[in-house]
């Protein structure tokens, strides 16, 4: 499912490459945040704040029945933006001595990860253990969602409301051989951050979600975002989310809006709004949430692309280069709904909108997303 994320950052970093700088004007912006609905996304919400102004853009519809006009305050499952938070969590126990980036797997987690001991924390936050991610390359988690036939019975048969705990996700991973050695290369995967979060209550005794309400939600007063567990909803005001079937060249819209996201747990599962997402970009930026030594940490990067400098990926958090110079931040996809959260010191940009359509479709939509921060991070200010 989250396979998306590596190529979605590597789109970023070759659309900085090749896009002009475009005016960040508000005229500007509605129309490049437009560009993804008129590529056939459902809908697209933004937000953008620089320094003390803010500005915030709505386009297309909440779903395909009503045709109600998208609220830009809406909700929306951040998917793999989750990292940024779990990591920060988990970097902040490393500040208090609570926890060691070099700490083996199995001091924490005995006996659950074959050669436990030579995977260290530090290798599971930056991508660089190995394990092989069971959400994205096997049929153990998902079908071929691919399929329609397939999709249609899994759905019927409630596919979309299954529970998977930690625990079972870890050992459906660690049925298959590691992609790599740990330490020896980088490689993205969901498995990572599953035993981050099973790392952290260990050490804590509180659910991860627990430690990410105490520890960022509360105190930077972030009240629309919540770590929903096994909960089916999404709270409050939302857009509706589309996974398109396709037989031949009928294309049918299957509404996925509520299902159980424990499959992405730690890896993906928290729900957001734009207003509260630059919250926390702001102040994980500016310092508020991490200690210098733990700040150098997350920002210690490994390339995601030999021979490419265009994209490095440090912590649960990743920089890109853009026309204008680096960002940093992270990208999300679940369901139906995919999320870009980029910033700088002084300028933060979150952007969720719901992809539809075939492959051609939806590639164009995520073409228009990464022009759209193109133009919001780059333009004229």
């Amino acid at each position: 499912m989250s396979r998306g994320l590596t190529c979605t950052l590597i789109a970023l970093a070759c659309l900085a490459a090749t896009a002009p700088a475009a005016s960040a004007s508000t005229d500007n912006r509605r129309v490049d945040l437009k560009a993804i609905t008129d590529a056939r996304a459902v809908s697209a919400i933004a937000e953008i704040r620089d320094r003390d102004k803010t500005w915030r853009g709505s386009t297309g519809t909440t779903d395909l029945t009503t045709k109600t006009p998208v609220r830009s305050d809406g909700r929306f499952r951040i998917g793999s933006v989750t990292k940024t938070f779990v990591a920060t969590t988990a970097l902040q126990l490393v500040g208090e001595h609570r926890l060691s980036l070099a700490d083996p797997v199995e001091r924490h987690l005995p006996g659950l990860v074959p050669n436990g001991q030579n995977i260290t924390v530090r290798q599971l936050l930056d991508q660089t253990s190995g394990l092989f991610d069971p959400t994205n390359e096997s049929t153990e988690v998902f079908p071929d969602i691919n399929d329609p036939a397939v999709f249609r019975t899994w759905v019927a048969q409630g596919g979309l409301n299954r529970t998977f705990t930690p625990r079972s996700l870890v050992a459906k991973a660690v049925k298959h051989d590691p992609y790599f050695a740990p330490g020896t290369k980088w490689g993205y995967s969901n498995t990572n951050y599953t035993l981050v979060g099973m790392i952290i209550e260990k050490v804590t005794g509180h659910p991860y979600g627990q430690e990410v309400s105490a520890r960022i939600l509360r105190p930077l007063g972030m009240t629309d975002t919540s770590v929903p567990g096994r909960s089916t909803k999404i709270p409050g005001p939302h857009a509706h989310s589309y996974w398109t079937t396709i037989d031949g060249t009928t294309q049918t819209d299957v509404d996925v809006t509520e299902h159980n996201p424990s499959w992405a747990g730690a890896a993906g599962e928290i729900i957001s709004t734009t207003d509260d997402l630059l919250r926390f970009q702001r102040a994980l930026l500016n310092g508020k949430l991490l200690r210098p030594q733990q700040w150098q940490e997350m920002t210690t990067l490994h390339q995601t692309d030999p021979g490419s400098h265009d994209l490095d990926y440090g912590m649960g958090l990743a920089r890109a280069q853009l026309t204008c110079g680096p960002v940093w931040g992270h990208n999300g996809g679940t369901f139906g709904f995919t999320t870009q959260l980029w910033g700088t010191q002084d300028r933060q940009v979150a952007l969720s909108y719901t992809p539809r359509g075939d492959e051609e479709e939806q590639t164009a939509q995520n073409i228009a997303g990464l022009k759209f921060l193109e133009t919001a991070f780059c333009g004229r200010r």
